[in-house]
């Protein structure tokens, strides 16, 4: 597996290797008001009108409530929402879907997704993505890696990361144990290739994609590139749970090992609740209440059976 940091490629190299190869800079957002006009507007004045190295920026909107779609579109992105791409195919919420979507409204040979929750990245990351694509033929897929920074320290890949994703690595997927963060969310991939590929819905997406392209092609189909700094916004611990359930169905889906539940999971979870229904106060003893919900695992077959 090919590992290698950002700046291994000269930006004027990877103009001259693009050729006519088309890039599209894809954005899975949902509810980024906040940080996806950044991500936009940086990518679009740096990598679009300065370095003409991205053809089109494309921002997948999966079911917002907040501005996000207009903030991205005022910010100069191709905004679509997800529901209303395709809608013979129905529509699922996810950053998977949102994903697998863009393969109908993207035009580029290469696409590079990049998370829409960033606070501290910077326009390099898109280059050194597309450094081992552009370079090495035989790559199919190549995923990020950086500094998170945060009191756990540098190299903490992340909750979902450490406590769900790395053991499953270690039990069932050894030819994975290379990659600094499996699930990190910028990461690029050959149009062909992505189309080919069934796709989780929700937050195994990232999971899944490296697990088939090694079974298909083997580890010397996927690079790491060192992007330097990175950070996001955080999700709530008990958000985090329905997050690892989707990663493990999609592993184990992927290992032939059986689940009781392969359609709808219904994750149980305990909250402290007074019996009327309110939060207890930190005085009082806490009645525990479960609070179940479905966690959707369904998966999308590829879209190359969908593309005209």
């Amino acid at each position: 597996m090919l590992t290698g940091r950002w700046n291994d490629w000269s930006l004027a190299d990877l103009q001259r290797l693009k050729g006519g190869l088309r890039v599209s800079l894809v954005v899975p957002a949902r509810n980024e008001a906040a940080t996806v006009g950044d991500v936009v507007t940086r990518s679009r004045e740096a990598l679009m009108e300065s370095a003409h190295l991205v053809d089109e920026i494309v921002v997948i909107d999966s079911d917002s409530t907040d501005a996000t779609f207009d903030v991205a579109t005022d910010a100069g992105a191709r905004v679509f929402r997800a529901a209303e791409i395709r809608p013979d195919l129905g529509s699922f919420r996810g950053k998977g879907e949102a994903m697998w979507k863009s393969l109908f409204v993207t035009t580029g040979d290469l696409l590079v997704f990049m998370d829409a929750d960033l606070t501290e990245w910077d326009t390099h990351f898109v280059p050194g993505l597309l450094g081992p694509l552009l370079t090495h033929p035989e790559v199919l897929l190549v995923k990020g890696f950086y500094e998170r920074p945060g009191e756990h320290g540098a190299l903490d890949g992340g909750r979902v990361t450490e406590l769900v994703a790395r053991p499953l690595i270690s039990l069932l997927h050894p030819d994975l144990a290379e990659l600094v963060q499996p699930l990190a969310g910028e990461w690029a991939i050959r149009r062909d290739h992505f189309a080919s590929l069934h796709v989780p819905t929700g937050y195994a997406v990232e999971l899944a994609a490296l697990i088939d392209t090694v079974n298909l092609a083997g580890p010397g189909a996927l690079a790491q590139v060192d992007l330097g700094r990175r950070a996001h916004r955080h999700q709530p611990l008990l958000d985090l749970a329905a997050m690892g359930l989707q990663i493990t169905a999609a592993s184990l889906a992927r290992s032939g090992l059986p689940t009781k539940n392969d359609d709808a999971p219904v994750l149980r979870q305990f909250h402290p609740r007074r019996p009327g229904g309110t939060p207890a106060a930190p005085s009082a003893l806490p009645a525990v209440h479960p609070h179940d919900r479905t966690v959707d695992v369904t998966e999308r077959r590829p879209a190359q059976e969908f593309l005209d």
